[in-house]
Formats: structure tokens, C-alpha cells, sequence
């Protein structure tokens, strides 16, 4: 049984917005930082964003700031990731992760070998 389950991928055009969900399955998330990659074919996985458990820090890399927000609701256990502004840079197949050795802090961004559970991806097409 996959431990996170993404959802709300899709095509979307240049400048278009779409929401990421990713729940678990198994486990609350409530306790645990969780962290949003993606992976572009041809390309090494990317940290997108993470989002801590203890006081809700949020980190993004360079290329999403000011576009992509990433937000908690505990009482449904689900992590969302609003997306804005996509670019076709964006395209790529995104994955939600949960990173319990860590505890309620985030590891450092893009550290991927950190997070233990991983959901099987959604893909995301930004093209006109």
C-alpha cells in the first residue's frame, strides 16, 4: 500500500493554475515535514517545497517562489501545493513525501534521501 497518494494533476495552459493534494494512507500526516519534488524527464529530482509540522515553516526553491504555495490542513491529513503562473518549465510528474526521521522540521530542500515515504506521482503538463 503506497503511504501517500497525490492528486490534481493534469494539463494546464502557460499561466494557469493547478492544486496538488497529497493524503496518506495508513498514517496521520500531522506529525511529519512533508515535501513536494518533481522530476522532468531527462532530469534529476527537484525540491520543490516543504512545509514543517511544528510551526508550519515553509521553504521553495528559487524557481517556484512567488507562484507555488504550499499549505496544511491537518484535520483532513492532506498537504496542498497551489500552483500559479505555470510555466512549461514546470512540466514534470510531482511526488509528495514525508520525512519522519527528521521529525517536524524540514531537511534541507532537495535532500530527497531524508524522506522515507513517497506517493506514486502526478503528472503535470503546462503547454498551450
Amino acid at each position: 500500500q503506497v503511504p501517500l497518494v497525490e492528486s490534481g494533476g493534469g494539463l494546464v495552459q502557460p499561466g494557469g493554475s493547478l492544486r496538488l493534494s497529497c493524503a496518506a494512507s495508513g498514517f496521520t500526516l500531522d506529525d511529519y515535514a512533508i515535501g513536494w519534488f518533481r522530476q522532468a524527464p531527462g532530469k534529476e529530482r527537484e525540491g520543490v517545497s516543504c512545509i514543517s509540522s511544528s510551526d508550519g515553516s515553509t521553504y521553495y526553491a528559487d524557481s517556484v517562489k512567488g507562484r507555488f504555495t504550499i499549505s496544511r490542513e491537518n484535520a483532513k491529513s492532506t498537504v496542498y501545493l497551489q500552483m500559479n503562473s505555470l510555466k512549461p518549465e514546470d512540466t514534470a510528474v510531482y511526488y509528495c513525501a514525508a520525512a519522519p526521521r527528521y521529525g517536524s522540521s524540514c531537511p534541507p530542500l532537495g535532500h530527497f534521501r531524508e524522506y522515507d515515504y513517497w506517493g506514486q506521482g502526478t503528472q503535470v503538463t503546462v503547454s498551450s
